[in-house]
Parts: C-alpha cells; sequence; structure tokens
C-alpha cells in the first residue's frame, strides 16, 4: 500500500501537471461554512459530511469537496475563462461500508469557459484520462442534463415536475414518485384516509411537531391538488424506462438516443449537446468505441452535477470507489454566484488509488 508521503508526492505531481495545461493553483480552507452546502444539498448533506459547531462561525463543515469553495472563489473575484487545480483532503462519512477510507486526499482540474462548453468537457476529460494512462480502467460517461430536460417536458403539474427534479439523485425515490403519479402504486392507506376525511386535521395535534396548524393544511391542500392530478400517461412513463434504461458505447447510445427524441422530443437539445461533446472529444484523441454512456450515470453523486458526467473505474475491483469523477455543474455557479451564471466543468482524481492500482500492476 503507499505510503502517506507516496500520495502527497503523487498529488503534488497532478497538480502540476494540471499547471502545465494553464490551471492556476488554489487553496481552500479545510472548515467550509455548513449553512452553504445545507442550503444547496439540504438536511441529507448531513449525512455525508463531518459537521462541528464555532462559537464565532457556527456550524461549520469539515471539506466534503472542493468545487463549492472553488466556485464561490471565482464568482467572486475570478475573471474568465479561467482554470484551477487544487489538491487537499476531503472527508466524507462512510456509514453504509466502513472499509472505505472516510478521509483521504483528491487532485481536481476545473474550467470556467462560456465560449466552448462542449470543447472544455473534453479538455477536462482528456486530461484527467491522460493523467491516468496506464491503467485498465473502464470509463463511464453520462449527462443528468438529458434526465432533467425529460422531466420538464412531461405533460403534468409543475409541482410533479418539481418532485421528480428534486430527486434525480436519489433514484430510489424517483422511482417512487414515477410509481405514484402514474398510478401504478397504491396510494398508501393513511394519506387516503387524509385526503378524504371530512375534517383533515382532526385527531392531529399542531402543538407536536415544528409545523404549524397553518403549515399542515398548506400541506394537505398540495396533496389535495396533487390527488386531483390525472396519471402520467403510459407512454411518457415507457420513454422515461427507456431512456434509463440506455447503456451502451457512446455510438450506440447516440443513435438510440437520437430514435428516443422522436418521441421524447424534450431531450434533443440535450441529444445535440452530446453529438457536439462526441465531436470535441474525438478530436482530443478520446476513442469513442471504448467510451461507456450511461443515461443513469451519475445519480447518486453530488448533486451539483447538471449535466455531462464522467468517472473511471478499476476493472475487476467492484470493492474500490471510483478513481477519478467530474461533470458539469453550471446550476451551481448560478446558485452561488447570487444570479450570476457561467458554464463550468471539472474532475478530481484520488492520487491515493491512482498508486494503489499502479503497484498492482
Amino acid at each position: 500500500m503507499p505510503t502517506r508521503a507516496d500520495i502527497l508526492a503523487e498529488a503534488a505531481r497532478l497538480r502540476a501537471r494540471f499547471e502545465a495545461l494553464g490551471a492556476v493553483p488554489v487553496e481552500t480552507p479545510v472548515l467550509q461554512p455548513a449553512e452553504t452546502l445545507l442550503d444547496l444539498y439540504g438536511e441529507d448533506i448531513r449525512g455525508r459530511a463531518y459537521v462541528t459547531d464555532d462559537a464565532l462561525r457556527g456550524e461549520q463543515m469539515l471539506r466534503p469537496d472542493f468545487t463549492v469553495p472553488v466556485v464561490q472563489m471565482h464568482m467572486a473575484e475570478g475573471a474568465e475563462p479561467a482554470r484551477y487545480t487544487y489538491a487537499g483532503e476531503v472527508f466524507r462519512r462512510q456509514e453504509s461500508d466502513p472499509d472505505r477510507a472516510n478521509e483521504y486526499l483528491q487532485v481536481g482540474f476545473e474550467i470556467f469557459d462560456r465560449s466552448a462548453p462542449a470543447d472544455a468537457e473534453a479538455e477536462v476529460f482528456a486530461a484527467i484520462d491522460a493523467a491516468l494512462a496506464g491503467l485498465s480502467l473502464r470509463r463511464m460517461t453520462g449527462d443528468i442534463g438529458m434526465l432533467s430536460a425529460a422531466v420538464a417536458g412531461l405533460r403534468t403539474s409543475e409541482a410533479r415536475k418539481a418532485a421528480l427534479a428534486r430527486h434525480i439523485w436519489h433514484p430510489r425515490r424517483f422511482r417512487a414518485l414515477i410509481e405514484r403519479f402514474s398510478g401504478r402504486a397504491p396510494v398508501p392507506p393513511a394519506r387516503l384516509a387524509l385526503l378524504t376525511a371530512a375534517d383533515p386535521l382532526s385527531g392531529i395535534a399542531p402543538a407536536i411537531g415544528l409545523r404549524s396548524e397553518g403549515e399542515i393544511l398548506s400541506r394537505i391542500k398540495a396533496l389535495q391538488e396533487d390527488a386531483s392530478e390525472p396519471p402520467l400517461s403510459s407512454h411518457e412513463c415507457e420513454m422515461l424506462d427507456a431512456l434509463l434504461a440506455i447503456e451502451e458505447t457512446m455510438p450506440f447510445a447516440l443513435e438510440h438516443l437520437r430514435d428516443l427524441a422522436v418521441d421524447l422530443p424534450a431531450i434533443s437539445a440535450s441529444v445535440s449537446r452530446m453529438e457536439d461533446r462526441m465531436e470535441a472529444l474525438a478530436r482530443r484523441g478520446i476513442a469513442l468505441d471504448a467510451l461507456g454512456f450511461e443515461a443513469s450515470y451519475g445519480r447518486s453523486s453530488m448533486e451539483y452535477y447538471d449535466g455531462f458526467v464522467f468517472g473511471f473505474f478499476a476493472e475487476g475491483r467492484p470493492d474500490l470507489p471510483p478513481v477519478a469523477t467530474g461533470g458539469r455543474y453550471d446550476a451551481l455557479t448560478r446558485q452561488l454566484g447570487q444570479g450570476r451564471e457561467i458554464p463550468a466543468v471539472g474532475g478530481v482524481i484520488r492520487p491515493g488509488l491512482k498508486l494503489e492500482l499502479e503497484a498492482a500492476r
């Protein structure tokens, strides 16, 4: 196993490699304001991060990744276009798998550039691909924006579309909503009783818990309005299922997506962006026939990715996390830039895993 000194040296080499591509090295504090991350991701982030209290700064989190603080820094003072690189520790709780590290080094490469989004995506992917050359890795790509576009195009209420969009990164919850909105799953008895009761507050004690009587009534009204909505059509459900089932090499996936876009026109723009991305990757020497595309890939990652996503996985080592991951996060720049937005894409490598795989060759 590589020593900590080995990993630090490899991290420095990788960062120097990205500096040679024009990236400016940056540092971010290990302690990050918890309020920012909670505003972005909700309380779910608590299950993945280490939280502490500071008498002066309030609730803080040990840095779960670098992207959020780098975006904050760029939106506050960065020029455009910009390239950044960094190396340092991140901290993630591993409640479901105690064998995985909860503290490890990351090295990243980020691009903020509105002039040619597809070229920026290809540049980041190719830079990480070159840095991992020689390793036997399975490379997977996806596009969160394609599923988001499909949801936005559904013929249903805005409230339902918003609920589905909110749970794109939670596949089980997303599937449960589809089943309920399509009428394929029965309404739970407790909810049915609540919706049909003459006095929905009967038997409820508003003083228990944090919600007021007004908030409870508002929630019940929203549930009643949702119950009156017609179900999602079987055709739209089939199209969503067909989209989520796509798992091919990039060229074959594109063929399927072009066919699917005929019946699911909401994804047409995303399919066109994928074609641009493939052309940009090919120009940088990436063999598309050996590059996977999975429409559902990336849905269990950090929730700021909203477009192209990718990961590099060790062949024959399903026990290991990805060696490298990344993607596009335009919406995050809008959220942290107080309405300003710039297309942004980046990726990270775990130097410890890279050295472990090199030692096993």
